[in-house]
């Protein structure tokens, strides 16, 4: 029988695991307090880095459906649960992880789908979302003003082509 203690914590890392689109499983064995407070910071608000005991959040994992991710438990653990922009949070992950070789990258849910170590560096390596959409942005406007010449060049073409016919006239008059 499950203690009520236990059980809380089971449902509010389950509701952890849920809430977030992207969580990300650390190895901190070596870590200081003070390390630890700093890879929080690093993270940024729309991440909740927790340090739970690896029974709990194995039993946490099923229950949200992550079967993989349970059996990569071991050792002394910690998740990084994101609710806001994943990369975001794993651009803080590789940068502290750089600074900290302590702290080893096990793997990683994104939406659902379990990802390894090399796919959130991957991901870390990415732009920002506003990058990219401005980026795309950029791209069709780019491709609007191409088709607004195409479609004006045949008329402007026209009005030179008349002008120079004026002139002509103009001179042989």
């Amino acid at each position: 029988m499950a203690r009520p203690d236990k059980a809380a914590a089971v449902a509010e890392l389950t509701q952890l695991f849920h809430d977030s689109n992207a969580a990300v499983l650390t190895e901190y064995r070596g870590l200081t307090v003070a390390q630890l407070k700093a890879l929080r910071k690093a993270l940024g608000s729309d991440a909740h880095y927790a340090v739970a005991k690896n029974t709990l959040t194995a039993i946490a994992a099923r229950e949200a459906g992550l079967e993989s991710f349970a059996e990569k438990l071991s050792g002394p653990s910690a998740i990084a649960f994101v609710t806001g922009d994943p990369v975001t949070a794993a651009k803080g992950l590789r940068d502290f992880a750089k600074a900290n070789p302590a702290l080893v990258v096990k793997a990683g849910v994104l939406d659902g789908k379990e990802i390894s170590p090399a796919d959130i560096t991957a991901l870390a390596d990415l732009e920002s979302r506003e990058v990219l959409l401005a980026k795309a942005a950029g791209a069709m406007k780019a491709k609007l003003y191409q088709v607004a010449y195409l479609f004006t060049a045949p008329a402007s073409q026209a009005v030179r082509t008349i002008d120079a016919l004026r002139e002509k006239q103009a001179d042989a008059a």
